[in-house]
């Protein structure tokens, strides 16, 4: 596909790819568009708009929410329930799963979405990137109203994606077994076009993504893989520190030049920080697409079978040579 096609066109041909397919996942998609450009603008004008700051509210992790927290949450929830293509949402923001009214009973509601309406949301106050991530499920017909039928490993996505707040706004998405492909947004057309075709993860990096702050509350396996990087000890040779402190800026520059990124457990915390429904997950199936790989240190990230919505997990992604060296060195 061409650079410099429209999100809208890509979609469209995406679809024609698939003489089966009857439109309902490409109506989904362009109404995550549609959601990305309307947080896009709100992140871009907070500071004029006074929606810096807290919201004086906290979410379901016990987080202090900030006011895009919520407004951004507004809008992702808006578009998946006009769509009229989504029957569950469930949110970071959002304690349990939300049967939408508009899919009891409506036969074209055949998707689950699982999404962080904005991730890194504390950045916000420092115009540091900040990011939306989600990851869509086809919906079965007996997982309405049985939340916990909803729990699915990521290997059952049908679509995953992120989009990117920062000096541009960018999405990225892989579809079905698809490639990776990255979409800009135009401010002044109001249109994502195709920047990025067919991205590809470098099997091995040069450089590594970690809170070295926290040395000292993991574990001695975890340390001596964090230092063999730093040091050199690794395939590829001594790797560079390269920490912005936001997972969808920390991730994008690893699938872009590759390297790994890891928020691994702690002792006293051990199932990690961040959530694997609608965050590893997704990531890691982009990853995958991309060459890359991502595990949890034990297992495939893709394979793990969550257990509850929230669920904390932790996380190495990255190029696939230097995933590898994790897993040998957590096992």
């Amino acid at each position: 596909m061409d650079a410099g096609l429209s999100f809208t066109a890509w979609v469209l041909r995406n679809q024609a790819r698939h003489p089966g397919a009857r439109g309902e996942l490409s109506g989904l998609l362009l109404h995550v568009g549609l959601a990305a450009r309307a947080i896009a603008h709100q992140v871009a004008v907070a500071p004029l708009s006074n929606m810096h700051g807290h919201a004086g509210s906290t979410n379901v992790q016990g987080e202090q929410q900030q006011k895009l927290d919520v407004l951004a949450d507004q809008h992702f929830r808006g578009a998946m329930a006009h769509s009229g293509l989504v029957a569950t949402l469930v949110s970071e923001e959002m304690e349990e799963p939300d049967f939408l009214a508009a899919g009891e009973g409506a036969p074209d509601a055949e998707y689950t979405v699982f999404y962080d309406p904005l991730d890194g949301s504390s950045n916000i106050d420092v115009n540091v990137t900040v990011g939306t991530i989600f990851g869509i499920y086809r919906h079965r017909v007996a997982d309405r109203g049985r939340a916990a039928e909803l729990l699915r490993p990521g290997r059952e996505q049908v679509a995953a994606g992120y989009v990117m707040y920062g000096a541009s706004t960018t999405l990225v998405l892989c579809v079905g077994d698809g490639p990776v492909s990255g979409f800009t947004l135009s401010p002044s057309v109001g249109e994502f076009f195709l920047t990025h075709a067919d991205m590809s993860m470098p099997t091995i990096g040069k450089t590594y993504s970690v809170n070295e702050s926290r040395t000292s509350a993991w574990d001695k396996r975890t340390q001596d893989l964090v230092q063999a990087f730093r040091d050199g000890k690794v395939p590829g040779g001594a790797r560079g520190a390269r920490y912005v402190g936001s997972l969808i800026a920390d991730f994008h520059r690893t699938l872009l030049k590759g390297g790994i990124f890891m928020y691994p457990g702690e002792r006293d915390r051990p199932e990690g920080k961040l959530r694997l429904l609608y965050e590893g997950a997704p990531l890691a199936m982009i990853a995958e697409r991309a060459g890359g790989a991502a595990t949890d240190g034990r297992q495939r990230i893709l394979d793990r079978q969550p257990t509850k919505f929230h669920e904390r997990c932790p996380l190495f992604i990255g190029s696939k040579l230097d995933v590898e060296e994790a897993m040998k060195a957590l096992a």
